[in-house]
């Protein structure tokens, strides 16, 4: 009897085992990436703030710390909260809400219209790909003009900056329904409401929410322009410091806009996942 001493055939029956060394979830290791580039992105910041000492740039531990001084070294019986989270953060948060609420509710309202019918999309879509090509902060002085310096103006612009991307991508979402379903609907004798809340919205529902999560970054863009008209907020915040030459309230504020805008996008893509759920399981088992 002979034993295959063939390294070929020796390699190649290695390759076929199965390893029996458990691996880290896929999600695990993105995160532990994500969270080790962070890590070495903050300690070069620190290093170079330090290295650097200067006003404009400060080091990351410094910025957190007056992070927390300025809205979170409350008493216990605030939950640690300062009264400049009244000031600040809370009049912020209800003009993003506001305004990118209403602005999400005008563009799916109106993208279901448009998409749905074409005709009518066809006599409105010049003025949406006109009025979209705006930049809205160059629209700030009309709105000061028509509404004043107070929240309805902030709110408005917000809106108005919102309902753009939330209106195109449920157009295309609209229009990418399959006619077949459409059809199938008219022979059960669905009403309009039902075809659009039962067929249309959920099967747009992928779009949209892409169109959302877009639409929430512009909105808190759009909201720190507005209050840097106001008298509180976050925007008024921020310059009022750089103004002032107060760089570290400045960087501080910088910072609870970004956690601001990780935390909404966070939420909002859980929010989509949960909603989109049967879509991408049933676009899985048709693949």
């Amino acid at each position: 009897m002979t034993i295959d001493r063939d390294p070929k055939t020796s390699i190649v029956g290695l390759k076929q085992r199965p390893s029996n060394r458990p691996g880290l979830p896929g999600w695990l290791r993105k995160l532990g990436v994500s969270a080790l580039v962070l890590v070495v992105f903050l300690v070069v910041w620190e290093i170079a703030g330090r290295l650097l000492g200067s006003p404009f740039f400060p080091p990351f531990s410094s910025i957190v710390t007056r992070f927390f001084d300025l809205w979170f070294s409350g008493p216990a019986s605030s939950l640690f909260l300062t009264d400049r989270v009244g000031s600040d953060l809370v009049p912020s948060l209800g003009r993003l809400f506001s305004g990118w609420a209403l602005g999400a509710a005008l563009g799916v309202l109106f993208g279901l219209l448009i998409g749905r019918y074409r005709t009518f999309g066809y006599f409105v879509e010049p003025f949406v790909h006109f009025a979209r090509a705006i930049p809205p902060p160059a629209l700030l002085p009309i709105f000061f003009i028509l509404l004043g310096i107070d929240n309805t103006m902030m709110v408005s612009l917000i809106a108005f900056a919102v309902v753009w991307p939330v209106l195109l991508n449920t157009i295309d979402g609209v229009r990418a329904v399959e006619s077949l379903h459409i059809d199938t609907a008219s022979v059960f004798e669905f009403g309009r409401m039902k075809v659009f809340f039962s067929i249309m919205l959920p099967s747009a529902a992928p779009k949209i929410f892409a169109g959302l999560r877009v639409s929430l970054a512009i909105a808190l863009i759009v909201m720190v322009v507005a209050e840097m008209t106001s008298s509180s907020g976050l925007g008024y915040n921020v310059v009022n410091a750089q103004r002032t030459y107060n760089f570290l309230d400045m960087w501080a504020g910088i910072l609870v806009l970004g956690i601001l805008g990780y935390v909404l996008n966070t939420v909002l893509a859980l929010v989509e996942n949960r909603v989109t759920r049967w879509h991408k399981g049933s676009r899985e088992g048709l693949s």
